[in-house]
Order: C-alpha cells, then sequence, then structure tokens
C-alpha cells in the first residue's frame, strides 16, 4: 500500500521579520507595500504617540539590515514601551506585517523590525549613552 501526501505549501513557507501577517502562497504574491509608505507611517506613528528628537537615516547602500533605521526617544519606560506597542500594532492593521519586537520587558530601548525599517526607540539616557546615530555617519542622520 502506497501512502502519498500532497506538500502543504503554507506549513513549508518560513517566516522572517516583517513578514505579512498573512502568511502562505497568498501572502508571497500580495503587492507589498513600499519602504516610503511605511516609513511615512512610522514616522507619523510616533509623532502621533509624542515621540521626541525622531530621526531616521537612509540604509541604502550601506547595509542590508533594512532601507531606514529610525530612531526615538520616549520619556519614560512606560512610554517607551507603549509607543513601541502602538507601531507594531499600527503597521500590522495598515500593512499586515507581524513585526519583530525586542526589549518591551524594560522598555529602556526597544527594537522593532518590520523587514524595511529598524526602529529603535529609547529612554534619552540609554539613547544618549549608546549614540547609535554616531555609529552610522552623524551626515546621513535627518530630523524629522
Amino acid at each position: 500500500m502506497t501512502t502519498c501526501f500532497k506538500e502543504d505549501n503554507e506549513l513549508s513557507l518560513s517566516t522572517a521579520a516583517g513578514t505579512p501577517a498573512n502568511a502562505g502562497v497568498a501572502a508571497m504574491t500580495a503587492p507589498q507595500a513600499s519602504s516610503e509608505s511605511l516609513l511615512a507611517a512610522v514616522l507619523k506613528s510616533l509623532d502621533e504617540d509624542k515621540g521626541e528628537d525622531i530621526v531616521q537615516i537612509n540604509l541604502r547602500g550601506k547595509s542590508e539590515i533594512g532601507d531606514y533605521m529610525v530612531i526615538a526617544s520616549g520619556r519614560s519606560t512606560r512610554q517607551v514601551t507603549a509607543m513601541a506597542e502602538k507601531l507594531a500594532d499600527r503597521v500590522k492593521q495598515e500593512f499586515g506585517i507581524i513585526s519583530k519586537t525586542e526589549g518591551k520587558d524594560t522598555g529602556d530601548w526597544v527594537l522593532i523590525d518590520t523587514g524595511d525599517i529598524i526602529v529603535h526607540i529609547f529612554r534619552p539616557e540609554v539613547r544618549e549613552f549608546y549614540q547609535l546615530e554616531k555609529m552610522w555617519q552623524p551626515g546621513a542622520a535627518t530630523a524629522v
């Protein structure tokens, strides 16, 4: 007796940071949001949540990790965590992208990876300590 198994395409796909929420073959053919429209939504979300000192850095030609990096500050651990949660939710609702998030438990520095956009939200003291903008060439940073 021979048993044949049809491959399940949805289970054979791997998911990485910034993958569409509706994973599967349909997601592979669905139109993707442009980096610029995603960047605009990220900047709007951070601004609406009272993010401070928002900076965007164009990573094209500098790194393969994404097209843009956005760095912002929140006044407290509670604000940093809330901004990160709202941003991840808005990106999921608006673009169907599930973001990878690190650091929400402590709220000092939260990293949100949407695939094309890498977002860092810091408390001011932590941001000053790491000076992430300087690592990516201070001349390339553009204040928003």
